[in-house]
C-alpha cells in the first residue's frame, strides 16, 4: 500500500514539474521573458520532472532493471545540479549572451516610445507656444490701438474744441469786418465832400496832432483788407482743423482724399524746416480723383504718421535739398493709391521687417512711441481691406504706397465671409 502512495506521488509531482516548465516554456517560446534565469528554471523543472519520473519508473519496474533506472536517476540528478551549478557560476556570462540582446531590444523599444512621446509633448508645445505668440501679437495690437485710440480721441476732441472756440469769435470778426469798412468807406466819403467843399483844409487836428487825411484814406483800405485776409487764413486753419479730427465722422463715409492730405499737411507747416533751417519741399501730384468711402478721421491719422515720419527723416539735413513728393492715382478704376516718398537717409534693411511691428522704434526716449507705423498698417489693411507698403534705398529716400479700395461695400461682405 505504502508503495502505491509513494507511485501515485512521485507520479503527481512528475506530471507538476513537466506542467510548471512547460507553462513557463510557452511565454519563453514567444520571446517574452526571454532571460537566462527562466531558461535555467525551465530547464530545472524539466530535470526535476525526469527525476520524480525516474522514481516512478523504478518502483514499478522489475528488479532486473533498477540498475539500468537508477544510473538514470543519478545521470539526471547530475544534469539538473549541473545546470544550476553552472547557472549560478557563469550567470554574468548568460546574462550578457541572453539578457544584453533582450534588454536591448527593450531599452530601444522604450527609447522608440519616449520618443514618440517626446515628440507629441515637443508637438503640443509648439502649438502652445504658437498660440501664446499670436496671443500676445494680438495683446500688444490691442494694447497699440487702445492707446492710439485713446490719444487721437483725446488730440480729436482738444483740435475740435479750440476749432469751435476759434471758429465763433474768427466769424464774428470776419462779418463784421464787412460792415465796418462800408461804414468807414461812408467816413471817407464825407471826408471827400469836406475836401471838395473846403479845399484850403489840408489837415485835421486832434488833441494837438495832426491827421494826415489823405495818407488815411490810402492806407485804411488796405489795413481793412489785410485784416480781411488774416481772418479767412484763420478760417481756413479752423476748417482744417475740423477736417483733421473728423470727429462728427467717425462713421464710413465718402470724402476727398486730397482735403484729409492738405489739412494734415497745415497741421505739420511749422516742422517743414530741417535744423539747419532748410525749407522743406513739399511736392504735388495729384490726379483727378473721384469721392473715396473710408474712415475719413483714421485715414488722416494715416497720413500724419507717415508724413511725420518722413519730416524725421529729413530733419538732419544734407547736401541735397529735402524734398516730401505726394502722388495720387486711380489704379484699376476701383482702387486709389496715395505715394508719400521722401528723399531722406532711407531704412536700413535690418529693421525693415519690423517696421510694423508694435512698439518698435528707431527714435530717441521721448520721441517715438513705435505706434505710429503700426496703427497705420491695421487702419489701412484691416479697416480698409487695403495695402500698406514701403521700399527703401539707403542714401536715397522711402517711400510708402497707401492703397485702399474705391468703395468699401464689397470689402465689408468679404471681410464678414471670412470672420
Amino acid at each position: 500500500m505504502l508503495n502505491i502512495l509513494l507511485i501515485a506521488a512521485n507520479s503527481f509531482i512528475s506530471l507538476c514539474y513537466f506542467i510548471i516548465a512547460f507553462l513557463i516554456f510557452l511565454p519563453f517560446l514567444k520571446g517574452q521573458q526571454k532571460t537566462s534565469l527562466v531558461l535555467a528554471t525551465i530547464l530545472v523543472f524539466f530535470s526535476c520532472g525526469l527525476g520524480h519520473g525516474g522514481h516512478v519508473l523504478m518502483m514499478i519496474s522489475p528488479s532486473g532493471h533498477d540498475s539500468l533506472l537508477l544510473k538514470f536517476q543519478v545521470v539526471v540528478d547530475l544534469i539538473t545540479a549541473s545546470i544550476a551549478i553552472t547557472y549560478i557560476a557563469l550567470r554574468r556570462y548568460y546574462s550578457f549572451l541572453i539578457d544584453g540582446p533582450l534588454l536591448l531590444n527593450q531599452t530601444q523599444e522604450k527609447l522608440e516610445l519616449a520618443n514618440a512621446e517626446l515628440k507629441i509633448i515637443n508637438a503640443q508645445l509648439e502649438s502652445k507656444a504658437s498660440q501664446l505668440e499670436a496671443t500676445l501679437h494680438e495683446l500688444k495690437e490691442t494694447q497699440a490701438q487702445l492707446i492710439q485710440s485713446e490719444k487721437m480721441s483725446a488730440l480729436g476732441q482738444l483740435v475740435a474744441g479750440i476749432a469751435h472756440e476759434i471758429n465763433n469769435p474768427i466769424n464774428f470778426i470776419h462779418g463784421n469786418l464787412t460792415h465796418a469798412n462800408q461804414y468807414i468807406q461812408g467816413l471817407m466819403d464825407l471826408l471827400r465832400y469836406y475836401q471838395r467843399e473846403y479845399p484850403n483844409l489840408t489837415s485835421l487836428h486832434t488833441q494837438g496832432e495832426p491827421i494826415d487825411c489823405e495818407f488815411l484814406m490810402t492806407d485804411l483800405p488796405k489795413l481793412l483788407s489785410s485784416m480781411k485776409t488774416g481772418t479767412q487764413r484763420i478760417r481756413e486753419i479752423v476748417l482744417s482743423l475740423r477736417t483733421f479730427s473728423r470727429l462728427d465722422e467717425a462713421s464710413m463715409k465718402t470724402v476727398n482724399l486730397h482735403e484729409g492730405i492738405d489739412s494734415t499737411l497745415l497741421m505739420l507747416q511749422s516742422r517743414l524746416k530741417t535744423k539747419t533751417g532748410v525749407e522743406i519741399q513739399v511736392l504735388k501730384n495729384y490726379y483727378d480723383l473721384p469721392n473715396v468711402e473710408c474712415y475719413p478721421g483714421q485715414l488722416n491719422q494715416v497720413f500724419m504718421n507717415v508724413l511725420s515720419n518722413a519730416i524725421d527723416a529729413l530733419e538732419t539735413g544734407s547736401s541735397r535739398l529735402p524734398t516730401i513728393q505726394i502722388r495720387t492715382e486711380l489704379k484699376e478704376k476701383n482702387r486709389v493709391v496715395i505715394a508719400i516718398a521722401d528723399n531722406g537717409v532711407g531704412i536700413p534693411e535690418s529693421i525693415k521687417q519690423r517696421i510694423f511691428d508694435p512698439f518698435f522704434t528707431t527714435k530717441p526716449v521721448g520721441k517715438g512711441t513705435g505706434l505710429g507705423l503700426s496703427i497705420s498698417y491695421q487702419i489701412v489693411v484691416n479697416k480698409h481691406g487695403g495695402m500698406f507698403k514701403f521700399k527703401s534705398l539707403i542714401g536715397e529716400g522711402t517711400e510708402f504706397l497707401i492703397e485702399i479700395p474705391l468703395t468699401q461695400t464689397n470689402q465689408i461682405k468679404k471681410v464678414k465671409k471670412l470672420a
